[in-house]
């Protein structure tokens, strides 16, 4: 890697000048550095932006956006009942694309913790009724795409319910040793998109989570938007997610 020297990088002035910004352009980077440097070239500041990120006082969010520090790449739990549903369903249908994880996975991030949590099997939509019938014949608490009043008049509260969902293409997953689940841009997108399985979440507790998400983790908003469009709701969520962006940066 080509290094440049760290007085050239103006760290100090760029944490000053950046320190209530959750979020950073490269356009805002370049015109910190000219406030100093006013002929300094694009392709230098661009080469600069490239070091600081593999250094690791950047990390890249999205394209063209960033923010400081070594962020921390979210990865959720994979129980090991989690692990033994996953299993059987791939045994079951080899070639099935699956997404598992469990609504708790949003625990760490809420102020008020719900005590219900679900198991999310997500698969492709033609499968939903072929998985949902093998889950059911095993006796697993098992429902497709439930409704907000079945959920409340039919899901058992002293068993961990499983709710299949068709699985959105190109939904923004990840790899866990082996296990397909979501990811943190997946997971506030569907909790901004499904008032049903996330109820518990809306309101002040929603901005609660986005806002403790983006602290804690290394979030791609391009990646966001992405899936975001994908559910159709592009538009409404980018301006949410300015609305909390902004708020911050205050």
């Amino acid at each position: 890697m080509i290094t440049i020297a760290t007085n050239k990088l103006n760290i100090d002035k760029l944490k000053s000048q950046f320190k209530n910004q959750t979020v950073i352009t490269t356009k805002e980077i370049a015109d910190c550095y000219r406030l100093f440097e006013p002929n300094v070239k694009q392709t230098t500041i661009n080469w600069r932006v490239y070091n600081l990120v593999q250094t690791g006082i950047l990390s890249r969010i999205g394209r063209g956006k960033f923010n400081f520090g070594k962020g921390i790449l979210y990865v959720p739990e994979i129980t090991s009942k989690m692990k033994s549903i996953y299993n059987k369903l791939k045994k079951e249908f080899p070639y099935l694309k699956i997404c598992i994880w469990n609504t708790s996975a949003v625990n760490e991030f809420m102020r008020h913790q719900p005590g219900l949590f679900y198991l999310m099997i997500e698969v492709e939509k033609e499968a939903t009724q072929s998985v949902f019938y093998f889950l059911k014949e095993m006796n697993y608490p098992v429902f497709l795409e439930p409704k907000s009043d079945i959920l409340e008049k039919y899901v058992p509260i002293d068993k961990e319910a499983l709710i299949i969902k068709p699985l959105i293409s190109e939904a923004p997953t990840q790899n866990s040793n082996g296990f397909e689940t979501i990811s943190l841009e997946k997971l506030l997108v569907d909790i901004y998109c499904d008032e049903v399985v996330f109820s518990a979440q809306q309101g002040a507790e929603m901005r609660t989570i986005f806002k403790e998400a983006f602290g804690k983790y290394v979030i791609n908003q391009n990646r966001m938007t992405r899936y975001a469009s994908r559910r159709r709701k592009k538009e409404s969520f980018n301006k949410y997610l300015h609305s909390i962006i902004n708020k911050e940066q205050q």
